[in-house]
């Protein structure tokens, strides 16, 4: 008996230090990568999601001062001289702080103000949880502003890409705008990519109503399609797609299958500051498919350079150039 409790106040300890690196404002991808394999399991997966519920009944508590000040006093390191804080006040404040339970550590992540903006550098992601429960995976180099009000929730998508895992809400539409494209949901799980202009949008599940003003064009997706809009192409009906594939990012890899190489080489320079050069008398279309861990570059150099006869030569200013063998240098 005893060492159940101990092993769920073990587990309950643990959902909290992840709920608090996964709140920071940028989480590397190995980070994300252990974070999936701890929630993997049934038990873990559970006091994470106490977790979620405690963070989102905490909410309503923000704006109390004396909650407020108490999260000041949690975050401040014991002295002798000061009372204990929770001794001093009504029980109704111990009821609200009762959420955390044994979770102590949490209590100033739990009734912290929500951020509006979130973002990741480049080689970094991280996982946003809103307010309203939904979740929202950002990749590299990735910036999007949140704003909910009693009739919407709406996020901007500035750069980048986001995955989002949508919490039904029929009152209260779930709009992702990027450009001048939108991207309205109720419950749903879907991917937006945001390059400049060009918008594309990935659905995994749910439905998905997708505007454009500039075309005023609007198009209705179902799971397992992909929709690419872009200022300088005639806009395409939503097409079939392998997802897991599109979406292999939010597992930490970068799957390609037939994709053409200097594409390839676009993607893998996404997650890395050093980056790929192809030559001009490198094989630029030469079809690429493979599976390649998320900022390993070296592995997809030496893979294609394998495969293709190209030699990996360093320039002054870090980047790398794919050269075929026996260029001259």
């Amino acid at each position: 008996m005893i060492g159940d409790r101990q092993r769920i106040r073990r587990r309950d300890k643990e959902a909290a230090g992840w709920f608090t690196r996964l709140n920071d404002t940028s989480v590397p991808v190995d980070a994300i990568e252990a974070f999936d394999a701890w929630r993997s399991k049934p038990a873990n997966d559970a006091a994470y999601r106490r977790m979620e519920d405690i963070a989102r009944g905490a909410s309503s508590l923000k704006s109390d001062p004396e909650i407020a000040a108490l999260a000041t006093q949690a975050r401040q390191p014991a002295s002798r001289d000061r009372p204990a804080p929770l001794a001093q006040r009504p029980p109704r404040y111990l009821t609200g702080l009762a959420f955390a339970g044994a979770i102590a550590v949490s209590a100033a992540v739990v009734i912290a103000l929500p951020r509006s903006t979130y973002s990741t550098g480049v080689g970094e992601q991280t996982i946003a949880r809103l307010d309203d429960g939904s979740a929202v995976r950002l990749n590299t180099d990735t910036r999007l502003r949140v704003r909910f009000t009693a009739g919407e929730r709406r996020i901007e998508l500035l750069q980048g890409e986001a995955f989002f895992d949508v919490a039904h809400d029929g009152a209260r539409p779930f709009v992702v705008s990027a450009g001048d494209a939108q991207v309205r949901a109720l419950g749903t799980r879907f991917d937006v990519r945001r390059d400049g202009h060009a918008v594309q949008v990935v659905l995994a599940q749910g439905k998905v109503r997708v505007t454009q003003a500039r075309q005023d064009r609007a198009w209705t997706m179902t799971p397992g399609q992909a929709l690419t809009l872009s200022p300088t192409q005639a806009p395409a009906a939503p097409a079939s797609v392998d997802v897991a594939a599109s979406t292999s990012w939010t597992s930490g890899r970068l799957s390609f299958d037939g994709v053409p190489l200097s594409q390839a080489v676009a993607e893998i320079n996404r997650y890395s500051r050093r980056k790929i050069v192809l030559d001009a008398d490198a094989p630029s279309q030469q079809r690429v498919t493979g599976a390649f861990k998320v900022g390993d570059s070296d592995s997809f150099i030496a893979a294609v350079g394998a495969i293709y006869g190209l030699e990996p030569k360093a320039r002054w200013d870090g980047s790398v150039v794919l050269t075929p063998t026996g260029a001259p240098s």
